[in-house]
């Protein structure tokens, strides 16, 4: 269909790294008109950093800033500039949504508070998302998506029982918060589209992560007990864990499949398996119940990661399944992009970056029957945008605009 769901929608975004760029692409993913604000003199994070295209790094070249940046508009402004706020506050008449995702009190300092803002357009919706939220004796708390996994409690949880700690891959708070910080922002556009009022939506991002570590926030507090680093095993379930297979038909050699047992008949089931091909030590006693399996766990992975390193992970895994074992392929990068599954869902849509030529960027995981979303633009290179923007959206005139670029305030 031509016409998008949020067609119409005006956002003006300051939003940089992980977090604000994820959440601003399901806006323009779906019809939003979306301004992204850059400043050459302080680079987004995400342009400096890799993979590269070609494996050359330049400011244009990062296929982790395309792959959050699709469909938005690429202005370069200098904001430490004095014009920069009478500019922004023009802008602001424009925009339904700001949003922005720095260390709070920055917009307050550029006299682009959420007051400034409504003085002009009492409409507009402010997202802001820092790692703490604002107020408090730590809301400047400096940081990224991994300094927020310790702050959760979620490094102390994960890696194996003798060794320390680690973090969940990457920034994972940058991850989960996206999907509510959408809903959190759509809801006020609702509430603007039907009273005429604003607001100022403010997201911790500890606090919204704190969400999935529910189960072991009340273990502690009414329980008194304390999570282990236990690796991949699973207090509920035995055998679980990740064992390695056979290498594949390309010559890999670095590939596992997961198996979980939660239920007797599980276990059965994959003792039954193991058994067909003359793995017959998981029938002893020690085994039979969950109980025992428990007790014994690091000899029965031993047992099982013998059986599994014999054969293919794909064809393990569907035979498993059919039986009624819980299994699953350990993927890497390169096994997504070959998914049939992805594939048919065309999960990865293929883009023309005018530096760095074709690249994949992730179409939205939520597809709409009657209005799909949409990817049909690259992510801009930095300032590409910033003339066709301020004058053909915006509506400068030719002479407000030299005026700002003869200034210094458009980079």
């Amino acid at each position: 269909m031509s016409t998008l769901p949020l067609e119409g929608l005006k956002v003006l975004d300051f939003c940089w790294v992980a977090v604000g760029p994820m959440t601003t692409k399901y806006l323009s993913e779906y019809g939003a008109t979306v301004l992204r604000v850059e400043s050459a003199k302080r680079p987004e994070t995400l342009r400096r950093a890799g993979p590269f295209a070609g494996g050359q790094s330049g400011i244009n070249r990062s296929g982790y800033f395309a792959n959050y940046n699709a469909n938005k508009y690429g202005l370069s402004i200098d904001m430490g500039h004095p014009k920069a706020p009478e500019l922004i506050l023009r802008i602001a008449q424009w925009a339904d949504v700001i949003t922005e995702n720095f260390t709070p009190g920055t917009l307050e300092r550029w006299g682009l508070g959420y007051d400034e803002l409504s003085r002009v357009n009492p409409r507009i919706v402010l997202f802001s998302a820092s790692m703490l939220g604002r107020g408090g004796p730590m809301q400047t708390q400096p940081g990224f998506g991994a300094v927020l996994s310790s702050l959760a409690g979620y490094t102390n949880i994960i890696g194996w029982p003798d060794r320390g700690p680690v973090n969940p891959y990457g920034a994972y708070t940058d991850f989960v918060c996206p999907k509510f910080a959408v809903v959190a922002i759509l809801a006020a556009v609702d509430r603007q589209r039907a009273t005429g009022r604003g607001t100022h939506l403010d997201m911790s991002q500890l606090e919204t992560s704190l969400h999935f570590g529910g189960p072991m926030l009340l273990d502690a507090d009414v329980n008194g007990r304390e999570p282990e680093l236990v690796g991949n095993r699973h207090p509920a379930a035995s055998p679980h864990g990740a064992y390695p297979c056979a290498p594949d038909v390309s010559g890999e050699t670095d590939r596992w499949i997961t198996i979980a047992v939660f239920t007797d008949e599980q276990w059965a089931a994959l003792r039954d398996e193991m058994a067909a091909d003359g793995v017959t030590d998981a029938q002893s006693g020690e085994f039979r119940t969950f109980r025992v399996r428990k007790a014994h766990e690091d000899k029965l992975d031993g047992i099982i990661a013998g059986w599994t390193a014999n054969h293919d992970r794909h064809g393990l895994m569907r035979r498993l399944q059919a039986a009624g074992v819980p299994a699953g392929v350990v993927n890497d990068t390169r096994d997504l992009f070959e998914d049939a599954q992805l594939q048919h869902r065309n999960h990865f849509t293929w883009l023309d970056h005018p530096e760095m030529g074709p690249y994949a960027t992730d179409y939205t995981e939520s597809h709409l029957s009657a209005t799909p979303g949409r990817l049909d633009r690259p992510a801009p290179l930095l300032g590409q945008d910033t003339e066709h923007a301020l004058c053909e959206i915006i509506g400068l005139s030719e002479a407000e605009y030299r005026e700002l670029e003869e200034a210094g305030a458009l980079e």
